[in-house]
């Protein structure tokens, strides 16, 4: 047992006194609604502003979250911030920028900074703590003051198809260590952290984008593992924490944590001691509005005790304004005690006074490409592979990425060092390179095919291992990926590994 962390009860245990239900004095509409917006992190589509964004702002919007879509340049995105800034100098602005394969900044390169699990598998939290300074650098620098990361869940699902690399890696206790460790890099340098996505999304073998996760374990289990990380990034001060759209029965068996009081009050709030902002994965997410919409399914995370609300990538005016709408009404209709309200508001307000616009503080580095591929995972077969002198080629084979990490840049494609299988020498030993590589994945009847046919090949998963691969990177961002293309081939590498990683 964790003994850090407080006995769980069970459903009927919740403390109703954890979200307040007190009567307030009336308000007027207009007065529900700055609050409402107080609560609201929208995305929006195109490179540029809207104006919607813009009046929103004016209007005392909480946050906005920038995304990959939103991005078409360096420069692009540094006007792109600058007018946020202007319109709000007070507003949270936002983005997932975890690292590694989840990046916004360098969503058309992929990111310079190796990710979760490599991080892990090198195991030294100073090195943790480094990178994720160096991420706050380039975020301050452009004017973010919140990010969506550090992922705290112990991936203890191989399988798991949407957090897999995100994740430090399988065990509670070097999952806790080097959460605690990013979210110190991240905060000393000046940006927010949010340890995400709680009670844990680990044991998961479905993507809450696209349905509703269940974790069927017991108390002891969620206590013992999916809980530790969060109660370490608590304990190293994390300003934030976002909710998971997953079904955890032994704590509440009606609602997802989004939207469970029980959760996010009796257990986040009283039980583990949180009093920073507690902010919601994004609530256009199948696992959290297939069944009753977004508008509904925002009353119902304010009411169970979130106080930021992410609304996904696409929102427009029409959908923002109706949000609005649906959260004044809830409050009228006593759906929605205004304390809860007013509580979700002061919490985020507090949350950007605590964080404003910082000078990027110069102390992060990255991981160097020698301690990169020291954390591979290299078999005896590609050793004997990495020993003949025959001249390689990296064959990359299609492979789908989840909904978070979505079409950034990956592999030997990434650096430039990518070879057509048609256009491989018959002499060249092959290495076959793809990422989620479950039992039908395509990669393994082509490398049957090939050894076949007398070719030697070893194939490559730059993902989280599922078993059969010959080397395992753990990652595939673009610097995972160079130090992959110079372990695998490095003359080529050294000529075209820069090119890619200037782009």
């Amino acid at each position: 047992m964790n003994r850090s962390i407080p006995a769980i009860g069970s459903a009927a245990d919740a403390l109703s006194s954890s979200v307040s239900v007190s009567v307030s004095a009336p308000m007027s509409d207009a007065g529900l609604r700055a609050l409402a917006a107080g609560t609201l992190m929208p995305g929006f589509t195109g490179t540029t502003m809207p104006a919607w964004i813009g009046s929103a702002l004016g209007a005392g919007l909480g946050s906005v979250c920038i995304y990959g879509t939103n991005l078409s340049s360096p420069g692009q995105l540094a006007a792109l911030m600058g007018r946020l800034r202007a319109a709000s100098p007070t507003v949270l602005l936002t983005l997932d920028e975890e690292g590694g394969d989840v990046t916004r900044l360098h969503y058309l390169t992929g990111s310079n900074q190796p990710g979760n699990a490599v991080l892990g598998r090198i195991n030294d939290p100073a090195t943790t703590a480094a990178s994720a300074a160096a991420i706050a650098d380039e975020l301050a620098a452009l004017g973010f003051n919140l990010n969506l990361a550090p992922d705290a869940d112990v991936n203890s699902t191989p399988e798991n198809p949407v957090i897999g690399v995100r994740s430090f890696g399988a065990d509670a206790a070097l999952v806790a260590e080097h959460t605690a460790a990013w979210v110190r890099g991240l905060q000393e340098a000046g940006v927010a952290a949010c340890a995400k996505h709680f009670p844990g999304h680990g044991d998961t073998a479905t993507d809450s984008h696209l349905a509703l996760p269940t974790i069927d374990v017991d108390l002891e289990t969620l206590r013992d593992r999916e809980l530790v990380p969060f109660a370490a990034a608590i304990a190293a001060g994390v300003a934030s924490i976002m909710t998971s759209h997953i079904m955890v029965p032994a704590l509440d068996a009606e609602n997802p944590a989004t939207f469970s009081r029980i959760i996010l009050g009796d257990l986040l709030r009283v039980r583990l001691g949180f009093e920073g902002a507690i902010i919601t994965d994004a609530l256009d997410m199948a696992g959290a509005c297939a069944i009753t919409g977004i508008e509904v399914a925002a009353v119902r995370a304010l009411a169970a005790g979130a106080d930021l609300l992410c609304l996904g990538s696409e929102t427009s005016a029409e959908r923002y304004e109706g949000i609005l709408d649906t959260i004044v009404a809830a409050v009228r209709a006593g759906d929605l005690p205004l304390e809860r309200l007013r509580d979700a508001a002061r919490r985020t307000a507090e949350l950007a006074a605590a964080y404003p616009p910082a000078t990027p503080a110069g102390t992060g580095k990255a991981p160097d490409s020698a301690t990169i591929t020291a954390a591979f995972g290299v078999s005896d077969a590609a050793r004997t592979w990495l020993a003949d002198p025959a001249l390689p080629a990296l064959v990359q084979v299609d492979s789908e990425a989840n909904m978070a990490v979505g079409h950034v840049p990956w592999g030997a494609a990434a650096v430039g060092a990518n070879t057509d299988l048609d256009a491989v020498d018959r002499h060249a030993k092959i290495s076959l390179v793809g990422r989620a590589l479950d039992a039908g994945h395509p990669i393994w009847q082509l490398a049957d095919s090939l050894r076949a046919g007398g070719r030697r090949v070893i194939v490559v998963e730059c993902g989280w291992p599922r078993g059969g691969a010959d080397v395992v990177t753990f990652g595939a961002s673009l610097t995972v990926s160079a130090a992959l293309a110079g372990l695998l081939a490095p003359q080529r590498a050294t000529r075209e590994s820069t090119a890619g990683m200037s782009a």
